[in-house]
């Protein structure tokens, strides 16, 4: 692990695989951390140099003050990039990290060699959804993140899935139970006012769009309007609920894969 000194935190990230690859960029999703990429890293690591990163306010990256922005986080991954003198690089994010991938898709497209967003949408939830969320996460702290942890094995995992693989979803699910309530809030304000249904149109790089079939936080829909409104979008469906890279593992992957080294 290593830490990159933003002008207002600290932003932990890790490097694996060889030092002269193409760069692939890993963006995690509310309440995981880079972690969250394990199942991935034999893979892509033959073939990139990735670069995993903890979201502000997660993991071991700093919890500055709230709220966030998907701007302020999309900037935060540039200034990543810049410390590292990282000129272009792919990026793939899910669901929180996939609505980061929209906004650099937008803002940055320069720096992108292609982007993969996942289990995401242009507007995720509505504040209704939203705001009594961070009201008692803000209220109850460590004790509403263990309940959170608790209810979001069946929004992240499908039924059967959890059921034969207790300890995979255990790993994933403490990480929400760790992070930090302020974190966790701050960033939840940041996916409640994200809206680029109006944007989506500016992206320009070769973009995947991936979403599960049994997605009830993000449905496929999402993912769906994403495809249509970008360019030569292309899509991919798994029969997987939230955490898609984690549920079908090997499949995703190698679609992922295929994407990126595709010519």
């Amino acid at each position: 692990m290593a830490h990159l000194q933003l002008p207002d935190g600290v932003l932990n990230y890790r490097l694996d695989g060889p030092e002269h690859a193409p760069v692939l960029v890993l963006s995690n999703s509310l309440g995981t951390d880079l972690h969250m990429w394990d199942t991935q890293m034999p893979l892509w690591t033959q073939h990139f140099r990735v670069l995993r990163y903890d979201t502000r306010g997660h993991g071991d990256s700093q919890v500055t003050e709230g709220p966030y922005s998907i701007e302020q986080l999309g900037h935060d991954v540039l200034a990543l990039l810049d410390g590292l003198n990282i000129q272009r690089a792919h990026f793939c994010g899910l669901s929180m990290g996939g609505l980061i991938g929209q906004w650099l898709g937008i803002h940055a497209g320069e720096r992108l060699l292609r982007l993969v967003v996942c289990n995401t949408a242009a507007k995720i939830g509505s504040p209704d959804t939203w705001n009594p969320r961070i009201e008692t996460v803000l209220r109850d702290g460590a004790a509403a993140m263990r309940g959170l942890r608790d209810a979001s094995i069946e929004r992240w995992f499908t039924p059967a899935w959890s059921a034969a693989h207790a300890e995979q979803v255990s790993r994933i699910t403490e990480m929400l139970a760790s992070t930090s309530p302020q974190g966790y809030a701050a960033n939840c304000a940041a996916v409640r006012d994200a809206d680029f249904r109006d944007q989506l149109g500016a992206i320009a790089v070769p973009l995947l769009v991936i979403s599960g079939e049994a997605d009830a936080v993000t449905p496929p829909s999402g993912g769906q309007f994403i495809q249509a409104h970008v360019a030569g979008a292309q899509y991919a469906g798994f029969q997987a609920a939230h955490l898609s890279n984690v549920e079908v593992g090997e499949p995703f992957s190698r679609r992922v894969l295929d994407f990126l080294l595709a010519r």
